[in-house]
């Protein structure tokens, strides 16, 4: 009955509308007019239905409702929101674009290709000689002296010197020649200015500096290793499988995967032992392929943080990891000493330790390495350390292993103040030690030597004893005098007729005592006469020669 009336109500209000149209001479129903009536009959139903089921269908009214509606709303801005992600992100990686375009045009032009060529004999030089350019690369008649070994170098100096590795120049320098091509494709003969394979690193100089022109040679600009973190962007410059030897540089890129690394070990002997397999280097995830050596590893201001090697794909782990010699403080020494000509010197203390800290001997959670002998008159013995003694810090810098020491003490020259931390029975004092000179056998090659005086050429004491890195294992008792050594000998000269040769020991000139290559030139500098020079013999034996002047 409810619905019947419902259904009545509804089509009076018809009726109503139809009188409404008519007077108004149109067709059309106003939809306004509806509304006044349906609120009143659908009251009238709604009353007499369950609240239950009265929730149930306002809830379905109103999803069939609003859901076109919605669904409509929800895809506009949707697609718009899509739309300015999607240019947000292309404007990121553009931005990313940007700024390695910018660091590699920015570093570029001082990455050269390097070229290593065997050395012709004389005649077949002068067939080949371009009047007025110097020696050239091309126009070899005979296969065997054309280029076969391509690298990368680095503009260090707008003089025309180019940093590289030592390893790519070849086992004797003297029997290769060696070329660079700029970006400008401009090719110039080099030739060493100074090596050190210690630190595998090596200068070139021009052959024909009348040759360069100015802008041929842009140095680069370099950054600090020590302030990289994992995860930075680096990007690296070189000449991989010598396919940049036009001087037009190939270029990747990636991140630093992580610091201190250890080159693989080449030799197991100490002094033949880079510094590099003791934990120096970069490694990147950037690919570093065969002839990549000597190139830049830049950050993306276009700074060097590091030299690339590639050593780590002739060890057949190329596909693993690169690995680059960081631009950092004692990276920096060794490359102002190279640029000059002179030979890289590296610090020692003068001690023997084993390679592990026992565990019980300090803690679980203690660091360090232990001295178990002190050699007699090195730095070691004069800062009055003793056997057992653990070296647990360097200037500040936790010392773990005998590798970690090892680095830490050849990034200083001789003569340098070292602060050690050491720990002894439980208690903790710092010592200033003086460090000595280390011992190599690993090759340089040098253009500026000291000066030679009336003959004679000194250097730091080399003790008689085996040598394991910088830590001297005794095998005879060490003399404990102050002196230095003869390290070469004129034959001939005024001090080789006074019976001086390689190794003699010079513990005073006249009543000057001498502890080091400075005191004695200092002490012989103004000197015009015979002069006298106290010696010490392999026993300990003292004795007096009078070198006469020249």
């Amino acid at each position: 009955m409810k619905i019947e009336r419902v259904r009545r109500g509804i089509e009076t209000e018809r009726r109503r509308d139809g009188e409404t149209e008519r007077r108004g001479g149109t067709l059309r129903r106003a939809p306004y007019q509806l509304l006044p009536a349906w609120p009143v009959a659908l009251a009238s139903l709604l009353h007499s239905v369950s609240p239950s089921l009265l929730l149930s269908l306002s809830l379905s009214l109103f999803f069939a409702l609003a859901s076109p509606a919605m669904a409509q709303d929800d895809r506009a801005p949707s697609a718009a929101a899509d739309d300015a992600q999607a240019a947000a992100d292309l404007e990121l990686v553009s931005a990313v674009e940007r700024v390695v375009s910018r660091a590699i045009a920015r570093a570029e032009r001082s990455v050269v290709s390097v070229a290593r060529r065997k050395r012709m004999p004389s005649s077949q030089f002068l067939a080949d000689t371009h009047p007025g350019m110097g020696r050239g690369i091309g126009g070899q008649s005979e296969l065997n002296y054309a280029p076969s070994e391509f690298s990368t170098g680095v503009v260090i100096d707008a003089a025309g010197l180019v940093l590289t590795n030592s390893h790519v120049l070849g086992e004797d320098p003297n029997e290769n020649d060696y070329f660079i091509t700029t970006i400008e494709r401009k090719t110039f003969e080099m030739k060493v200015k100074a090596s050190d394979a210690t630190s595998d690193l090596a200068v070139l100089e021009m052959f024909s500096p009348n040759l360069r022109r100015p802008g041929d040679f842009v140095p680069i600009e370099f950054g600090d290793a020590a302030k990289l973190k994992k995860g930075q962007i680096v990007i690296a410059l070189g000449n991989p499988y010598g396919i940049a030897r036009d001087g037009q540089a190939s270029a990747s890129w990636g991140i630093v995967a992580n610091l201190s690394r250890k080159a693989p070990a080449a030799n197991e002997d100490e002094l033949q032992k880079t510094l590099h397999e003791f934990g120096t280097l970069i490694q990147t995830d950037a690919r570093l392929n065969l002839g990549t050596s000597g190139g830049a590893l830049i950050n993306v201001r276009g700074e060097m943080v590091g030299l690339t090697t590639s050593l780590a794909a002739v060890a057949g782990f190329e596909q693993a990891a690169g690995y680059a010699v960081p631009v950092d403080k004692a990276f920096r020494r060794i490359i102002q000493v190279l640029k000059e000509g002179r030979e890289v010197e590296y610090g020692m203390l003068g001690i023997t330790l084993p390679t592990t800290l026992p565990r019980d001997r300090t803690g679980s959670e203690a660091h360090g390495v232990v001295i178990t002998d002190v050699i007699a008159g090195g730095p070691a013995w004069k800062a009055k350390l003793r056997q057992d003694d653990v070296i647990t810090h360097v200037d500040g810098k936790p010392i773990y292993d005998f590798d970690g020491l090892r680095l830490q003490v050849s990034k200083f020259p001789p003569e340098t103040p070292v602060k050690l931390t050491v720990l002894r029975q439980s208690t903790s004092f710092e010592r200033l030690v003086v460090l000595g000179k280390l011992p190599l056998s690993l090759p340089q090659t040098v253009t500026e030597k000291p000066a030679a005086w009336r003959g004679v050429a000194i250097d730091y004491r080399r003790p008689t004893t085996r040598l394991v890195g910088p830590f001297l294992v005794p095998n005879v008792d060490e003399l404990t005098a102050p002196c230095v050594a003869v390290r070469e000998i004129e034959e001939g000269s005024p001090a080789w007729k006074a019976g001086l040769r390689r190794g003699t020991l010079i513990t005073h000139v006249g009543t000057v005592p001498v502890e080091k290559p400075s005191d004695f030139y200092k002490a012989v500098a103004s000197q015009t006469a015979e002069v006298k020079l106290r010696l010490l013999g392999p026993d300990g034996g003292k004795s007096t020669v009078t070198v006469p002047a020249e």
